[in-house]
């Protein structure tokens, strides 16, 4: 049985513990809320102009630009989103298992798999695995993920737009509560958008100014629809980027809240544990103590 002391200095040491994990869940607590009104604000944005690339791409077709393009799968590109820290369940985990999964099976016909990474994590765990990395970006924060996406939203349009990569998608937490995340893979490039069953427009011809352009007759374009679309679709692209990492950041402090919570409950239980242990060694040695003077007394009186 461990002495008193060691068990003394195991309880210090718990507590200690709890303390951190407490102060790490409240301050994710308040980051997760500050993220999940970045999201909110989001989401009808990205679901706004999804909406309006769909109706594009419905009236345009495959050929109205070069990023609706479907060419034979040879080479895929995979954006993974991680994050830089850990202490957050099975986060990261979970996103490095999909990557792997999605290229075994669903890539299975491509000759090359390359990763974009995004987050230490990532980066780490690939590396060890010798995965084929072309770039590594730190985890993106609510005041740089706007620029992170961007930043990535036009090295992947022009992997794809030079032939390098036949497809691109992305592979990240998407944020359903505080105590659930699903991962998610999404197609990027070329650009599949939702499908539409109505598309709602407007034909009144006294709206069309100079240089309109009246394509797939259902939509008045201006200006030309040529420049609409290569102004839309990379934009498109980005905001999908954006999206997600603005799900992955909500997602992440989601998860290190939770796990942070169930850390310092099991601390508690762990200190309760141990409590018991030290207070029955206690009561052992006092007893055996005990014993030791009576054993005397009686020696002496004999």
């Amino acid at each position: 049985m461990p002495s008193l002391k060691a068990i003394r200095n195991r309880i210090t040491s718990v507590k200690n513990t709890r303390k951190i994990t407490r102060a790490m869940k409240l301050v994710s607590t308040a980051k997760l809320r500050r993220a999940q009104d970045a999201l909110t604000q989001a989401r009808p944005y990205t679901s706004a102009i999804s909406r309006v690339v769909s109706e594009l791409s419905a009236a345009a077709g495959t050929g109205g630009h070069k990023l609706f393009e479907e060419r034979p799968l040879q080479k895929a590109m995979i954006v993974v989103m991680s994050s830089d820290r850990g202490q957050a369940g099975a986060f990261n985990a979970n996103v490095t298992k999909a990557v792997e999964r999605y290229a075994a099976n669903e890539l299975s016909a491509a000759t090359e798999v390359s990763l974009r990474i995004i987050g230490r994590k990532g980066n780490q765990y690939f590396s060890r695995r010798r995965a084929t990395i072309t770039s590594f970006d730190p985890a993106p924060t609510g005041a740089n993920a706007l620029e992170s996406a961007r930043e990535m939203a036009n090295r992947v349009v022009d992997d794809f737009s030079s032939g390098k990569v036949d497809r691109v998608f992305v592979v990240y937490n998407e944020f359903k509560n505080a105590a659930s995340q699903a991962v998610r893979v999404k197609q990027v490039l070329p650009v599949v958008t939702e499908e539409t069953t109505e598309l709602t427009t407007s034909k009144d011809a006294h709206g069309a100014g100079a240089g309109t352009d009246s394509g797939g007759g259902d939509f008045i374009y201006e200006p030309d629809k040529q420049i609409l679309l290569d102004r839309l679709v990379p934009l498109y692209v980005q905001i999908l980027l954006y999206r997600a990492a603005l799900e992955s950041i909500t997602s992440f402090f989601a998860a290190q809240m939770t796990a942070m919570e169930n850390a310092t409950k099991n601390a508690g239980e762990m200190i309760s544990a141990l409590t018991l242990q030290f207070n029955r060694a206690r009561q052992a040695a006092i007893t055996k103590e005990l014993a030791e003077i009576v054993g005397g007394a009686e020696a002496l009186k004999g």
